[in-house]
């Protein structure tokens, strides 16, 4: 009995000395300087688009440069950019095998500024049935990015008609079109298309800095938050308006940013660290899905997401949960990187939200990579969640500190190149 005991408390002291040194760079008052910057009313709720979240990149710019951390791939700067095109109908006339078309009955996903078809050489079509999901058919349909011409069963008329609702979103520029017409036939004869549309183009950037790896350079660990928002919006009887976001996710982003400040000081890291902090997830997840799009999946062994960990856990203190733990074995490796720690991770307790694929891991998780997201927000009773009182003032620094401090420490094993999770299960 003496030996296990002897080394469950050396390991205990050789954590508690670890976390004293740790406390250096992860602590509460770091945590406060860096989200009273984000999350203050100058930056006008970060919203996507809007010089608030310039502003905040600018900011999170500064912070990876105190530490000369080396820029993502041929990047000469911390800005990852990328465009979205949005599509606006201004004319619509053409005619399928006698009928004409209207919005009422044809809708064409694209981000050309003109489509002119006569027949329909070039696309593949395809059918939603009536006993077919609509709208996990037309998202299928429409991520897998190819020119399909798609007959839709009239059965599925009313939702039919909030295609568009969605389809004049912003989205990535593409030479394919989708192309959904609503009949009862099952063929087409003859079809002659014109249509145009005004393009608005909109320049985004996600903030990316990296951490080469030693022995295991081109294999990565990422850890990443959002620092968009939902910006200005109705005054509340305070008359306030701005949706500061500090907890969503000024937080996470603070973490990222307080994680490649610890990361650069250890110096210890076999595998190549990517610190990202995405835009536009309020909108779409717009910056996670193209910052997936630059990097092999393969080659990623585990994404630490994090968002919203300001506010106290259903547990308390000193806890948070992982969504999708049951999916891979990356939330037992970093419980067992704890040994000796008052710090518990959770598995997610909010199971029926499907906040596996709701945040910024998702794209990444697709495509089997071991990613998860970190939080503690109580997401059936959070009451500042996307409301003007999402302020500096509603968090718990010195628990957001904590939490911190265990994602650092329970990542050491991956970090290091010991510990490879096992990959989710692909959807893609």
């Amino acid at each position: 009995m003496k030996k296990p005991l002897l080394i469950l408390v050396a390991g205990f002291y050789s954590l508690f000395s670890f976390a004293q040194k740790i406390d250096k760079v992860i602590n509460a008052a770091e945590v406060q300087r860096i989200e009273k910057i984000l999350s203050s009313d100058s930056l006008q709720g970060r919203k996507t688009g809007t010089v608030g979240i310039d502003k905040a990149a600018e900011f999170i710019a500064a912070e990876f440069a105190k530490n000369k951390l080396p820029f993502w791939g041929n990047s000469t700067s911390y800005y990852q950019e990328f465009s979205l095109v949005k599509p606006k109908l201004i004319t619509l006339q053409g005619v399928i095998d006698g009928d004409t078309l209207k919005e009422t009955n044809f809708f064409v996903n694209t981000t050309q500024a003109a489509l002119h078809l006569h027949g329909t050489t070039g696309y593949q079509i395809i059918e939603i049935k009536k006993e077919e999901d609509f709208f996990k058919k037309v998202f299928a349909i429409i991520d897998e990015n190819k020119n399909f011409f798609v007959l839709v069963d009239k059965v599925h008329t009313d939702k039919f008609k909030r295609l568009k609702n969605f389809g004049y979103r912003a989205k990535f520029a593409s030479p394919n079109n989708q192309l959904f017409y609503l009949t009862d036939s099952k063929a087409i004869g003859t079809a002659h298309v014109n249509a145009e549309y005004q393009l608005t183009e909109q320049k985004l950037k996600n903030m990316v800095a990296v951490i080469p790896g030693k022995s295991k350079k081109d294999e990565y660990v990422v850890f990443s938050g959002h620092y968009d928002h939902l910006g200005i919006g109705k005054p509340n009887k305070e008359l306030d308006s701005i949706y500061n976001g500090a907890n969503d996710d000024a937080a996470g982003t603070a973490a990222v940013i307080m994680l490649s400040n610890y990361f650069t000081k250890l110096k210890d890291n076999e595998r190549s660290l990517i610190f990202v902090a995405f835009t536009a997830e309020e909108i779409g997840g717009y910056g996670s899905q193209y910052f997936s799009k630059q990097l092999n999946p393969d080659k990623v062994v585990a994404m630490f997401n994090i968002e919203m960990i300001g506010t106290e856990s259903k547990w308390g203190t000193n806890s948070a949960y992982i969504t999708g733990y049951e999916k891979s074995d990356m939330g037992k490796i970093l419980q067992n990187n704890l040994q000796g720690s008052k710090f518990k991770f959770e598995p997610d307790p909010y199971p029926t939200q499907n906040l596996f694929y709701r945040s910024d891991n998702a794209t990444l998780a697709e495509l089997g990579v071991p990613a998860h997201t970190i939080s503690t927000s109580k997401m059936d009773t959070e009451k500042y969640y996307h409301t003007v009182d999402d302020e500096i003032e509603t968090l718990n620094m010195e628990n957001m500190a904590e939490i911190i401090k265990a994602i650092a420490l329970s990542s050491k094993t991956i970090v290091s190149g010991k510990d490879t999770p096992g990959r989710v299960e692909k959807l893609k």
